[in-house]
């Protein structure tokens, strides 16, 4: 009989998917990879087995499903799928119905199909990769892992919204937070470079990708985030706006007869890096446009650049307050690991507090090498 010693991990982000089959006794990885670019005709699919990696480039759009698919095909035919014992899939909003994981039942999934409309590019993302999973191992356990349930430490003065409190009690308006699973982690991480338990670790971690957020993690707990009841408050994104005046969602309705629905599509896929930069959400593509001879294409990369990394710097400042000292300041997701001109243009603006960057030993910290850089 074959062993039952791997466990798939499906992360369906809101334009990309990361999956790995991990042995559940040590942590290796059987089969891991990445599909991104997710529904445009740069999409493409990575899969590394046994140190070997091979890239697909596709030429037609390539969504979820399909990528869903490809992990399946490819799974098969490497015999892991005869190895897995379960399936985990991290899940953006689960609203204050999860505060930690929860088994895949018909009501899971109706709760997490409930709260889709807090997480528009995201919620359905998940869903379509449990249906799939669903379909092609029917007989596994499935297990939710809510990026909500990390932030549920916060406290009322840093989750409560300034307006009518009778919202919260009726509807549950209130900021939940997101990237838990990614902060909780790099959290654990750091403290382990840092040579000390996390409770007594006080930090502020930084998931930058197509969605961004932050986190005060005060000896070992989240204390406050920048996302939000939504994952569009706080900072600037791939294609969300972050943190704009309410006043301005008003304005555009009334004196411009936006609908609720254009204005849903405005701030969640026409902004942020793309609104701003009207080039593209992907910030490689932009590094590379701040380098290029045509002057236009050159200024509005630099502005999309410039307020992205602004109010990164901005935010780390602010989330000094709930902390009682600063042990770190930890980079992840996409673009906190990989792009060292992002790294070096925040800290840069953080000389009040003492940040001083190395140039090398950022040069150095790339494609998910953990190093220190100051």
């Amino acid at each position: 009989m074959t062993k039952k010693l791997n466990i798939l991990v499906i992360n369906c982000g809101s334009s990309s998917l990361k999956f790995a089959v991990i042995n559940e006794q040590n942590g290796e990885d059987a089969l891991s990879g990445l599909a991104e670019r997710l529904g445009s005709e740069d999409a493409s699919i990575t899969f590394k087995h046994q140190g070997n990696k091979q890239t697909q480039s596709l030429t037609t759009p390539f969504g979820h499903t399909e990528a869903i698919s490809s992990v399946v095909k490819m799974a098969s035919e490497l015999d892991l799928s005869n190895t897995l014992s379960a399936i985990g899939h991290r899940v953006v909003h689960g609203g204050e119905a999860f505060t930690e994981s929860a088994v895949i039942t018909k009501q899971v999934i109706a709760a997490i199909k409930h709260t889709s409309n807090l997480a528009p590019l995201h919620n359905p993302a998940n869903l379509l990769g449990i249906k799939a999973a669903q379909a092609a191992f029917p007989d596994l356990p499935q297990v939710a892992v809510f990026d909500t349930a990390f932030h549920q430490t916060m406290p009322e003065k840093a989750y409560m919204y300034a307006i009518d409190k009778d919202l919260y009690e009726e509807f549950g308006i209130r900021r939940y937070g997101f990237h838990g699973t990614s902060h909780y982690f790099v959290a654990q991480q750091a403290a382990n470079m840092l040579k000390q338990p996390i409770e007594e670790t006080s930090i502020i971690t930084i998931h930058l990708g197509n969605g961004c957020s932050i986190s005060a993690i005060e000896l070992g707990q989240s204390v406050d985030t920048s996302l939000g009841m939504t994952p569009v408050e706080g900072l600037v994104m791939g294609t969300r706006s972050g943190d704009i005046d309410p006043g301005l969602i008003v304005y555009l309705m009334k004196q411009h007869n936006y609908t609720a629905d254009q204005i849903d599509n405005l701030i969640n896929k026409q902004s942020g890096l793309l609104g701003l930069s009207k080039l593209s959400n992907d910030c490689r593509t932009l590094e590379e446009a701040i380098s290029d001879n045509d002057p236009q294409r050159k200024q509005s990369a630099k502005l999309a650049m410039d307020v992205f990394c602004y109010r990164v710097a901005k935010y780390i400042a602010s989330f000094t307050v709930p902390l009682s000292k600063l042990d770190g300041i930890v980079f992840t997701g996409g673009i906190g690991e990989n792009s060292d001109y992002v790294r070096r243009e925040v800290c840069n603006q953080l000389s009040l507090l003492g940040i001083k960057l190395d140039d090398n030993r950022n040069l150095e910290a790339r494609f998910g090498q953990d190093g220190f850089i100051n």
